[in-house]
């Protein structure tokens, strides 16, 4: 989406005790509140089941306060300390691909919300292809949410699009959930939602799995199958350890895809 013309969302900040709430239940029939703050439906953009369904039958609209939001993201599953860092190397698409990510000192405003921005760097051959700044912030119960993306893409050292930025609470951008305070199999929930621009789910499907990576080898890994109605034939996998975050992500359908967790700083 370009960086243009952008309309603030008059969206409703809601200043109840309750830091988030929303319309619908998630599909696993939960009522953890951790669950029902992510709860969302399935996009009118495709007519087809959906392979993640969270429930809502298309309405979503979260209920944002950001006095219920913390400084500090540490869920245990993704810990976003300054100073941290993960690197991986992958295929994707038969294509090596190294990645970079590391928790800036920055923050940015957003909805009335103190965000922490992330950079993750995506290099091909030696060369810069996307650079983003995420923008993350946890709420007191621990849900880290997803705020929007800065995101710019290179040919050839130059910037050619911003394809894929958002930010949550302008031209009708609503945040979603990343990670839930409390994962449960079956929760399902959205990531974020911006119409026909973002539009990722999420639903945990193991708390028990066993990987290795050239980091280390892991078990009681999280593990959230991801989907995003706007490219329907793409279904992922991430691997999650406590105390470290993402040490794996694999393509299951559409495509060759794998990255690994080579190497981490846990900063703070």
């Amino acid at each position: 989406m370009s960086a243009g013309k952008r309309a603030t969302l008059p969206i409703h900040l809601a200043v109840a005790a309750a830091s988030i709430s929303l319309v619908g239940l998630a599909a696993c029939g939960d009522d953890d509140s951790s669950t029902n703050t992510a709860s969302g439906g399935e996009s009118s953009t495709t007519t087809e089941a959906p392979v993640i369904d969270p429930g809502d039958g298309g309405n979503y609209q979260p209920k944002i306060d950001p006095t219920a939001f913390v400084d500090v993201i540490d869920n245990p599953y993704l810990p976003f300390p300054t100073g941290a860092s993960w690197t991986y190397d992958g295929i994707e698409d038969g294509e090596p691909e190294h990645v970079d990510v590391t928790v800036t000192p920055q923050r940015k405003e957003i909805m009335g919300i103190s965000a922490t921005v992330v950079r993750d760097t995506v290099t091909v051959k030696g060369e810069v292809v996307e650079d983003t700044y995420d923008w993350y912030a946890q709420d007191r119960d621990g849900n880290v949410w997803y705020l929007g993306e800065d995101s710019t893409e290179f040919e050839n050292g130059k910037a050619v699009g911003t394809k894929g930025s958002w930010e949550a609470g302008v031209d009708g951008a609503l945040p979603g959930i990343v990670m839930q305070a409390h994962p449960e199999v079956g929760q399902a929930y959205r990531q974020e939602y911006y119409a026909g621009e973002a539009e990722d789910l999420a639903e945990v499907t193991r708390l028990d799995a066993t990987e290795s990576v050239p980091f280390g080898d892991f078990d009681q890994l999280l593990v959230i199958k991801e989907w995003n109605p706007l490219e329907p034939d793409v279904v992922e996998e991430k691997y999650f350890a406590s105390g470290v975050g993402l040490v794996l992500e694999v393509k299951t359908r559409g495509g060759e895809g794998r990255s690994e967790l080579i190497d981490h700083t846990p900063g703070g």
